[in-house]
């Protein structure tokens, strides 16, 4: 004959949260949403960006002189950049984040630095008469800076740097007169198409 079987230990029973604890719980939770979502990378500022590297492509086109190109092009760059940190300002205030802690911080310390090697060697190889190396040179690293940058980010954006990398990779290899229209390739057609993706899926 088996023992009868123990009765049953009683649950000891859970403690409630109180209002304030919910309420911090709903917070975290939210910060943590924002923060995830958060890709630190403009959607439409990103679709600005892109127009405005197929404009600085159609005028640099124009030009004969190698100097007045890569003026064009600085100046086009120096505008894609006040749109892009104007959009990545806007952005981060919609979300409720702060660019100096969390995605956006990280992304800026791993996005910069390519950047400005970048600059620097802008500089040199045109004092070294090497400028036909530019359009691979700046393909090349502002994809570097996309894929550093955006592994911290949602996976479209290392996808965007992978395109870069592979319109630089293409760039060195071919005759350099195709360097102006592969520039328009990346920084006006990459830029608008994956733009649009993120401000489809991850807001603008």
């Amino acid at each position: 004959m088996r023992p009868p079987l123990p009765f049953p230990r009683p649950r000891p029973a859970q403690p409630e949260l109180d209002d304030g604890a919910l309420e911090n719980l709903r917070f975290i939770r939210d910060t943590l949403e924002q923060a995830g979502s958060f890709t630190a990378v403009p959607g439409w500022g990103g679709v600005v960006m892109g127009v405005v590297g197929l404009l600085t492509a159609l005028g640099a086109a124009r030009f004969d002189s190698p100097q007045d190109w890569l003026l064009c092009w600085l100046a086009g760059a120096t505008v894609a950049s006040l749109v892009g940190v104007a959009a990545v300002i806007r952005k981060a205030r919609l979300a409720n984040l702060s660019l100096l802690s969390g995605p956006a911080r990280k992304f800026a310390l791993a996005f910069v630095p390519p950047l400005v090697v970048g600059a620097l060697l802008t500089g040199s190889l045109w004092r070294a008469g090497a400028a036909d190396l530019l359009p691979a040179v700046w393909l090349l690293l502002y994809g570097t800076a996309v894929i550093t940058g955006g592994a911290s980010s949602v996976p479209i954006v290392p996808v965007m740097g992978a395109g870069f990398l592979l319109l630089g990779a293409l760039t060195l290899v071919m005759p350099p007169g195709w360097g102006n229209l592969l520039l328009a390739l990346g920084f006006g057609g990459l830029h608008i198409v994956f733009g649009f993706l993120i401000a489809r899926r991850y807001g603008g």
